[in-house]
Order: C-alpha cells, then structure tokens, then sequence
C-alpha cells in the first residue's frame, strides 16, 4: 500500500490531524494510519489502545461526524486505521472547511468554498440566482437573435416568438422563482462582466510561447462572444487557402469552421466561471489552443469524454441554451464532431488534456507542408521525404535509404528524429516497422 490521494501515514497522533479528516470527509473519503512513517513501515504507537477511545470522540465533538477507528497489529507493533467515509453534507472544523485533494489539505475559501458548499447542496454555480437584476437589464437584441436560431432549429415551437422574457427565461430554467439565475446573465446581459469577473475571451498569436505578437479580447454576453470570436478567428487569426472551381472563388481554411466552433462551445460549457478567469485561445503557426479552467467528470479520458461524459458539462444551465439554439446538434456528440471534422479535413486529431483545473484542446494544422517543415530545423532528406510519401501516410526505413542512397544506419538516424519531433509514429518492430503520418496513426 502507498501513500495517496486516500491514504496519509502519520507517526503519532496529534489533535490538529482532525483537519486531514475533515477534508477527506469533504473531498472522497480516506483512511489515515497513525503508527506508520513516511515510508508506509509499522513503527508502533505506545498509547494505541487510549487513541482507540480518544479519536472517535473528538472527531465526533469537533466535526459531527462517525469515523471508523481500528486497532492493528504487526510483529507485536500497534498502530491505528481510520477510515473516514465520504460526507454528503459540509463538515467544517471550528468554522473553517478543509478537502483533500490530491495529496495535500487546503482549506477552502472566497470562490473555492462557495462552490464546494453549493454543490454538496446539489446545485451548480450556473444556477445560483442573482436578486435585483430583472429582464429589462437583458439584451433583446440577443433574446430576439436566440429566438429566431431556435425556431430555425426546430428545438422550441413557434410560439417562442410572442412570448415575453420571462416566459422564455423560464422554459429554459434560467429563473428560479422571481430571479435570474447567473446563467441567464452570462447568456443574455448586455454586460455580464459587471456581476461576473472573467466573463470574456482573451486570443493571443504567439510567435512562440514567450513571444506575443498580437491579440484581442471579445466581451459581451455567451452568444455574442460566441459569433464574435469565431469571426475575429477566421477572419485575422486563421488563414484561408483561395481557390477556384471555373469562376466560383472557394476559401479553404487552415482548420475546419465546425471543429472550432465546437472546440469554443465546449470551453464556453465546461468553464468554471468562478474563477475569474477568461477563456484564452493561443494561435501559433502550426497549431491553435484552446484552454479554459473547469471540471470534467471523475475518472475523465480522452476515450470515455468522446462518449458517455460528453453529454455531461459543466454548466448544464448554459449547455441547455446552446442545445436548444442548435449551437448545439446532439448531446453527446462534441468531442466527436470536432475529431471527425479535423479527419475530414486531413488534419491529425486533436489532442486533449486535463490537468485539473486546466482543459486544453489543442488543434495542430496540415504540418506536411514545406513552410513548415523548414522552420523545423530538418535536413534536405527528411523535408523531401515527407512531402513525397505524403499521400502514401507512411515511410519505411528501406525505402527512404534507397531513395536517397544511404545506409539503413543512416535512414533509422533521419527517422527516428521525424519521430522526436512528432511528424511521425513508429509502428511495429524490427522488419515490420514503418513511420506513419501521425493522420492516419491517429485515426486508427
């Protein structure tokens, strides 16, 4: 057994650990062994059997709750287990709230622990309202313009048209009783920012990551974030390919329109606006990211978020507006429009990354082309190599030595750093080893 997330050795008792068990009680349960050293090893209590009788009643008197205290016993050594059970109400220590997490106390305060108790009161902060804010102070401009996109969708009747605010606000639960939630004003407030700190969207092109060369931040309520970003986007940030098929003019973009918008809509649902921190979209030349704080479900993937826990964000309040706009096409579906769209296109799939609380999503563009691939600090060989067997998506290691009369030494040497420098996948062993282009390992 290790120490971890639910388990904290402790050499002898002392009455301040009645804090450790308030934030296992708080945050997943635990169990703390009192006897043991850093290292997980028995080394014996001397009042093992008073601490048996003491424990429970102080956790009892001080947090309100029962924990389970054994007595064990290794080579004659005694030390103490206790196990604390998951709350589903707050357990605070003289006043103040302690959770475990990760595998450190805090104590919780200002935003944290105003999120913590709501949700042990089985609400979102999406969903808390807000008193002295009525539906003059919305936008109608914005109620007007999500009307018409739900009608178009299908997803309200046609009656939405003549209903006043109130009643709209409130089929989509965004009242509760006679106040606005602070979804509604995040969705439809001519300024949001003025109730909550953070509401906006920072986007930034980076020659590097140090190295800002421009940026621009979008403010104003979801939906008009949401149309501005996405045209700020494709219009400045992102570059569009000019072709033609006889005399019509075709624009062909860097990165699929219905993969960032989706990428946004996702940030914008899974954002944990309590932070007070804006959702920041970073350009580069080979890649764009999406970053945002927020939360995903408990034991998160990147395999089980393309499924059942797509149709589960953050701020469901918000999400329920989108959906029924048909911002958003089907629960459940997010995750995998925007990994389908980049294939379509030929483009590598997306990656994505949860670090609580950081989500990122970053797309990476075309990179087989000879713009990029100079800037990569590759030989001759290699830049020919790739842009040759493009359209076949691998190398082996014998073709690119005869291609370009080298040893084999040689070809594993130019191949092996594609690989380092992720335009390729290795694939296989020995004789069956091939170079894949990372599209096609991707989509695999």
């Amino acid at each position: 057994m290790v120490e971890n997330q639910n388990i904290e050795w402790k050499e002898t008792w002392k009455d301040d650990y009645i804090k450790w068990i308030c934030g296992f009680a708080n945050a997943d349960g635990g169990i703390i062994f009192i006897g043991k050293n850093d290292n997980g090893n028995v080394i014996g209590l001397n009042n093992a059997k008073k601490l048996l009788e003491d424990i429970p009643n102080k956790v009892r008197n001080l947090l309100g709750i029962i924990v389970d205290v054994n007595l064990h016993s290794i080579e004659s050594k005694e030390f103490i287990e206790i196990k604390i059970e998951k709350q589903p109400f707050p357990v605070n220590y003289k006043g103040h709230y302690h959770y475990r997490s990760g595998s450190t106390k805090q104590e919780l305060k200002g935003f944290a622990l105003d999120k913590f108790l709501l949700q042990k009161q089985g609400k979102r902060w999406d969903s808390v309202p807000i008193p002295k804010i009525s539906t003059k102070d919305l936008d109608f401009d914005t109620i007007n313009f999500f009307k018409s996109k739900a009608l178009k969708s299908k997803r309200l009747d046609e009656n939405i048209l003549t209903e006043l605010p109130e009643m709209l606000l409130e089929n989509l639960h965004l009242m509760d009783n006679q106040y606005l939630k602070r979804a509604a004003i995040l969705l439809f407030h001519i300024n949001p920012e003025k109730f909550i700190t953070g509401a906006y969207i920072k986007i930034g092109f980076f020659k590097s990551d140090s190295e800002l060369i421009f940026q621009d931040e979008i403010h104003g309520n979801l939906f008009n974030q949401i149309e501005k970003t996405i045209d700020l986007l494709f219009t400045k940030y992102i570059k569009a390919f000019i072709s033609y098929e006889g005399i019509q003019r075709l624009e062909t973009y860097e990165y699929p329109k219905d993969a960032i918008r989706e990428a946004l809509l996702n940030a914008i649902s899974h954002k944990d606006y309590s932070s007070g921190i804006p959702i920041q979209i970073s350009v580069y030349s080979d890649k764009i990211m999406f970053w945002n704080e927020g939360e995903l479900p408990q034991n998160w993937t990147t395999e089980n978020l393309t499924r059942k826990h797509a149709s589960k964000p953050y701020n469901p309040d918000i999400a329920n507006s989108f959906f029924r706009s048909g911002y958003i096409e089907s629960w459940g579906r997010g995750t995998l429009k925007i990994i389908e769209s980049c294939l379509d296109s030929g483009l590598p799939v997306p990656k994505f990354n949860y670090n609580s609380p950081d989500f990122w999503v970053t797309f990476k563009k075309d990179i087989y082309n000879k713009e990029y691939l100079n800037e990569q600090n590759l030989n001759n060989r290699q830049i020919e190599a790739l842009l040759l067997w493009k359209n076949d998506k691998e190398i082996s290691n014998s073709k690119y030595a005869e291609k370009f009369n080298i040893s084999e030494r040689t070809a594993l040497r130019d191949l092996k750093e594609l690989v380092e420098k992720d335009l390729l996948i290795k694939v296989g062993e020995r004789k069956i080893t091939k170079y894949v282009y990372i599209t096609k390992a991707n989509a695999q």
